[in-house]
């Protein structure tokens, strides 16, 4: 009896999602591309600003690479509908690898000797550039391929398991950035991002060939905008998607973390890795306790309490002078990020059909993911308008405003039930 109980009430019971192979090579790859590219973004936003000592500088990085992700997003979205999901995922691997030895051929010392810094710069903003169509391809392949190896009754689950080796990502890239540019320097540490993405080969080959579920070729423009239509037409997932996008815009600080660390924390490149490392550690603590406490009950309310608490999070970070509040206060905007991630996540997942998965990730990638790097660039601004501090704190209050405005504004995702919204919305996109 007692064995029987275990096994009922045990791991893998509640996490039905991970004894599924294919979806452990899954997480494998995914956790495997976010840590070697959050190690070289971290790594890159170091070397610009060190080697340039300006702000707006760090800015650019982020708008280098938001301008693709927007402008190619909704076009990747239908050809990633129309082709074969592991061979893009595969494609778009080759070319980071492709760009992580030119980053790493660009930073040898050579390189400083025989370029000036500013067109040293303007070729990482080239790459970062490139890397932001890669990404434009690679999310939505990604995020149709999520659907292909994990029966939907799992999505809730898995979407767990799928944060969690993004943030486990997000968290230990930057920690070994950090690490790297202390032991190593800014070269070496960007060939071990290069070591690491080859490697990336074995995982994704392990994953077998899937369907293309969208077998009618329709003009580009009519898939485009049907992507586009889908989302407008939805309210919860547009809701989810909107409130996501302007905290993001708003509250992130992580673009002006160099100059914390060198002007008002005032800690080496370790103090540095750990800041950045920060907000995906607290997410990474919040998605294990979600993996045995699984959001059930009243997802919407949560969803606004966790983006409250992160703006309340980043604005407490925006006035500190103290290393350990600081790195705490980051700490807690991840613990609450990954809550609104996990929800709007799944609300992704349940609501769109298995047909325009490449086009409805795209529209995500495209507003939301690229929020990320032009939340950067904004914070580059406006720390050269206002003063880092001033543009970290008015960020966050902003972002409070967001919080309030969608509340009232949208009652549907206030009210929003996994169970209900599955069933209701699954109806009328039939």
């Amino acid at each position: 009896m007692h064995q029987e109980k275990t096994s009922i009430s045990g791991f893998f019971y509640k996490n039905p999602s991970l004894k599924i192979k294919e979806f452990q090579a899954f997480l494998t790859s995914r956790f495997g591309v976010i840590f070697t590219l959050n190690m070289q973004s971290t790594i890159l936003y170091y070397w610009v600003y060190h080697i340039t000592n300006d702000k707006l500088a760090l800015g650019l990085v982020g708008l280098a690479e938001v301008i693709p992700a927007l402008g190619c997003s909704l076009i990747a979205g239908h050809f990633v509908d129309q082709s074969e999901k592991r061979k893009m995922i595969l494609q778009c691997l080759s070319g980071y690898i492709v760009i992580a030895l030119c980053l790493a051929v660009l930073a040898l010392p050579s390189s400083h000797k025989n370029l000036s810094v500013s067109t040293i710069v303007y070729f990482i903003y080239f790459f970062v550039f490139l890397g932001g169509i890669l990404r434009s391809f690679f999310s939505p392949s990604m995020f149709s391929l999520f659907g292909l190896v994990v029966p939907r009754e799992h999505y809730a689950n898995a979407t767990s398991w799928s944060s969690m080796s993004w943030q486990m990502g997000a968290v230990l890239g930057p920690l070994v950035a950090g690490f790297g540019i202390a032991w190593f320097g800014i070269a070496n540490g960007l060939f071990i991002v290069l070591g690491i993405q080859l490697f990336l080969f074995i995982p994704i080959l392990s994953i077998t060939v899937k369907p293309i579920l969208k077998k009618v070729k329709e003009p580009i423009l009519q898939s485009v905008s049907d992507g586009l239509r889908f989302v407008v037409k939805t309210p919860i997932l547009l809701a989810a998607l909107s409130l996501d996008i302007f905290s993001v815009l708003f509250g992130g600080a992580v673009a002006l973390l160099p100059v914390y660390q060198k002007e008002i924390l005032h800690v080496n490149e370790m103090g540095f890795g750990m800041l950045r490392a920060a907000p995906g550690m607290g997410a990474l603590l919040t998605l294990g306790l979600l993996a045995f406490l699984p959001l059930k009950t009243y997802p919407g309310r949560k969803l606004f309490i966790s983006v409250t608490g992160f703006a309340l999070s980043i604005i407490v970070f925006g006035i500190s002078t103290n290393f350990y509040l600081s790195f705490a206060m980051l700490l807690l905007s991840g613990m609450f990020d990954a809550v609104s991630v996990v929800i709007r996540s799944t609300i992704l997942q349940l609501v769109t059909p298995d047909a325009m998965r490449g086009r409805v990730s795209a529209v995500n990638t495209m507003f939301v993911s690229s929020s990320n790097e032009l939340g950067d660039f904004e914070s580059g601004v406006m720390a050269n308008w206002l003063g880092t501090v001033k543009a970290v704190v008015v960020g966050g209050c902003l972002t409070l405003g967001v919080v309030v405005f969608t509340f009232f504004k949208a009652p549907q995702l206030r009210d929003f039930s996994f169970e209900e919204k599955e069933v209701e919305q699954h109806k009328k996109t039939v």
